[in-house]
């Protein structure tokens, strides 16, 4: 059971899949970062000084200044802007996937094949590509 489960672990697919999500996951935390730190600040400033990570709809009646306050006294709260911010982190996240996606793709297309065959100048007929005279109308090619 244990050699099963080496053979397992050691195939391609799911080597490639571990290192795929340890670097997803990676990439997601830089992206986070990105977002909260680098981007939202700005944004937040043009649209009147808006600090995206505290917007919140308190549920409990009280008043609370910021969503960490509300969250220390426990309070319910939606937390609107927090959700902004991981909609956002997600959509950098998805289209940075597919362009690499893409670029993939792009590297792993199928040259095209050789032609095997060609058009004799004569009779229009098709003839192997390496024959010197054509079978339907005798013509010697070049």
């Amino acid at each position: 059971m244990l050699k099963e489960f080496k053979e397992f672990a050691m195939r391609g697919n799911v080597l490639d899949m571990a290192i795929g999500i340890i670097i997803g996951a990676a990439f997601g935390k830089i992206i986070t970062s990105f977002v909260n730190d680098l981007l939202m600040p700005p944004v937040g400033l043009m649209l009147g000084n808006v600090d995206f990570s505290n917007l919140f709809v308190n549920l409990s009646g009280q008043s609370y200044e910021t969503l960490a306050a509300a969250k220390e006294a426990g309070a319910a709260t939606i937390n609107y802007g927090l959700f902004f911010n991981s909609v956002i982190d997600f959509v950098i996240v998805a289209f940075a996937i597919f362009l690499l996606i893409r670029q993939v793709n792009r590297f792993k297309r199928e040259p095209e094949k050789a032609a095997t065959t060609k058009e004799c100048p004569y009779c229009c007929s098709e003839i192997p590509v390496k024959a010197v005279r054509c079978a339907h109308c005798t013509a010697e090619l070049k």
